[in-house]
């Protein structure tokens, strides 16, 4: 019998949270066809009544109404109705006797929100979208909300980060069920990455300094255009017209992140754009993004990206070519 999968929706969902998923097993099914295999899943959007129901993008879904039966795998979408849906108390109930039946419970992004208003995450490793990591850990703070992973499978439970990271953990989902072949297949089909490389932090290093009136904004344009100058915290504290004791408390305070810590972060992230975009050898990157050597580099690149520089340039470069306009002449 096909697995059943349950992708749970609600009004004002994030439209690609549910038919990401949804197209991985539907694919895993299309291609099981065509080798003359069983239908190894059959995917169904559910909601609370059934019905159509307006995504936040303005496509409309039709879903039917939720099973009474077990599922196999039952997957909660994110978006921004899920502030309202993690509030209704019938179908927060409905989830947490709904999962009791499942062999997989999980959320995309920050459908999160609402599984862990069921009791599921309580005491366990969990992800969502990196600008609601705080929040869900300040509202629930039994999860071991950890910001970086594209997804986390914690037991029976899996958690993923933003958006198209449901793709992600639907792909993984296939491998456990059907192999490592076939998921490389659907993920061939789909143009995607099997395994993506780095975390979700890679698309977020500059974004997750900025708050909106930020008074250290303008300090980070100006740290992004001299990174090979001396950033200590005297330096620093000068720019920004602060004393040097001020500039520290206050600096942690609106960015999360010591000093040391997110220069080695815009650092990183220029260097990524070097990477991806020319073809400049990776030990003059290192030099031009102010980290002194390519061994610098490297070990500051894993940290933040989970990858060498190197296997992000394999992975992500647009063009080989140099672009002059990128080469710093003083640097040899």
């Amino acid at each position: 019998m096909p697995k059943s999968i349950h992708v749970l929706a609600f009004a004002n969902v994030q439209v690609l949270d549910v038919t990401g998923p949804l197209q991985v097993f539907a694919s895993a099914n299309d291609i099981a066809r065509q080798l003359g295999l069983p239908t190894p899943y059959a995917p169904t959007v559910i909601a609370s009544g059934g019905g159509a129901l307006m995504s936040s993008a303005g496509l409309a879904l039709l879903a039917e109404p939720l099973p009474l039966g077990g599922s196999d795998t039952l997957i909660i979408a994110g978006g921004w109705g899920v502030y309202s849906a993690a509030e209704d108390a019938q179908l927060v109930e409905w989830v947490r006797e709904q999962g009791a039946g499942c062999r997989r419970v999980s959320s995309v992004c920050t459908g999160a929100f609402l599984l862990a208003a069921s009791g599921w995450l309580d005491g366990r490793r969990v992800v969502t979208h990196w600008t609601r990591c705080e929040e869900l850990a300040q509202k629930h703070p039994r999860l071991h909300v950890e910001p970086n992973p594209i997804f986390i499978n914690d037991g029976p439970v899996w958690t993923s980060a933003g958006v198209t990271a449901g793709i992600d953990l639907a792909l993984a989902m296939v491998e456990e069920d059907l192999g490592r072949a076939m998921a490389l297949d659907v993920a061939r089909q789909l143009v995607v990455f099997l395994k993506r490389p780095g975390g979700q932090s890679q698309f977020s290093v500059t974004l997750s300094l900025q708050q909106e009136g930020n008074r250290f904004d303008e300090l980070h344009a100006w740290i992004s255009e001299n990174l090979t100058k001396d950033l200590g915290v005297p330096t620093l504290a000068l720019q920004a017209g602060m004393s040097e004791r001020s500039f520290i408390r206050h600096y942690r305070t609106d960015t999360g992140q010591t000093p040391a810590r997110a220069i080695e972060l815009i650092r990183v992230e220029t260097a990524r754009r070097l990477l991806s975009d020319t073809g400049v050898p990776i030990k003059r990157v290192a030099v031009q993004c102010g980290f002194g050597s390519e061994e610098t580099l490297r070990r500051s690149f894993l940290r933040a990206m989970g990858v060498t520089p190197q296997a992000y340039r394999e992975r992500f470069s647009v063009s080989l070519s140099v672009d002059p306009l990128s080469v710093d002449p003083a640097v040899p």
